[in-house]
């Protein structure tokens, strides 16, 4: 019965559809659909161009498909040691600064929600504040060389660990997903802010946890300005810098091309070194990205609301 009155609205809308709206929703999905192949060449196109030989591509013959698949431009990246310890450099950078980024986001988040608390308008106006105004960039230099921090690892991980927009999408998580009954029964029978914050907030804040997550390792994944302008060391620069060497630089050390200097040209083997090290260093953050996806629609619906 259910199924048969499923079929007789679905006719039902079908009929009352005017020949407008259908001409409307196809000129949509075209547009969509062009959009998407404008997005997606480019990606496809570096794919190929990385599985492609040197001369291919600098000739101009890699259009779509690759054209005499090979694993050079990849077996020459995996060699070259600092392109691995710049792997191992921003691995180590995004899961310590997520780590931390995530416990000072929650321990601002929590007092900020708790409407008892004596200056709770003054904080979140003065964190606020520091979103629209900054000291710039020469006091941001003087503060980490005074702290301590220059030259060492913790000035690519520490200076960016509290993030204002981070702390309002948790804090209004607290103030709208989880019941204020709750947290003041929990008061009532005893339990201290700290047990209602390990043992009621952060286990009903698993899909804002999991949003948070991606956004602080993304911004670390891609992050290369702080180690540029902090680090001296080059066994402390992350994946980025090496990245943006051969990218901006085109500089392509002489390890990578003393075994194959007389098949192809330096210029060739720099393009094909481009085109796999993009997909290297971006592959890990495309493989997590679609697990993760769904939660991104909660988290932004959840910073659209008041709190």
């Amino acid at each position: 019965m259910k199924r048969l009155k499923k079929e007789t609205d679905t006719q039902y809308k079908n009929q009352i559809r005017s020949r407008g709206d259908k001409i409307f929703d196809a000129i949509v999905y075209l547009l969509l659909g062009l959009a998407g192949l404008i997005v997606l060449y480019p990606l496809v196109y570096i794919v190929s161009a990385s599985f492609s030989t040197p001369a291919d591509v600098v000739s101009g013959r890699v259009v779509l498909f690759p054209v005499n698949p090979t694993l050079l431009a990849y077996q020459q990246v995996f060699k070259n040691k600092r392109i691995l310890s710049g792997y191992a450099n921003t691995i180590l950078y995004s899961a310590v600064g997520t780590l931390i980024s995530l416990t000072v986001t929650i321990l601002a988040a929590y007092p900020l929600s708790c409407k008892r608390l004596v200056g709770r308008g003054l904080f979140s106006k003065l964190f606020i504040f520091s979103t629209l105004f900054s000291g710039g960039l020469i006091p941001f230099y003087l503060v980490v060389k005074n702290l301590g921090l220059l030259y060492t690892r913790w000035a690519v991980v520490l200076p960016v660990a509290l993030n204002v927009f981070h702390i309002i999408l948790m804090r209004t998580h607290i103030q709208t997903a989880i019941p204020s009954e709750m947290l003041e029964a929990a008061e009532i029978d005893g339990c201290s802010h700290v047990g209602k914050l390990f043992y009621m907030v952060l286990p009903l804040s698993g899909s804002m946890i999991a949003v948070l997550v991606l956004y602080n390792v993304v911004g670390q994944w891609n992050s290369y300005f702080n180690a540029m302008m902090f680090l001296k060391d080059q066994d402390m620069y992350p994946l980025q810098i090496i990245l943006r060497d051969i990218l901006v630089m085109n500089s392509v050390s002489s390890d990578m091309t003393v075994n194959i200097s007389e098949m192809i040209l330096k210029q060739g083997l720099a393009d094909v070194l481009k085109y796999a090290l993009i997909v290297v260093s971006s592959a890990p953050l495309l493989i997590v990205y679609p697990f993760i996806q769904k939660h991104f629609v909660k988290g932004v619906m959840m910073g659209s609301m008041k709190g």
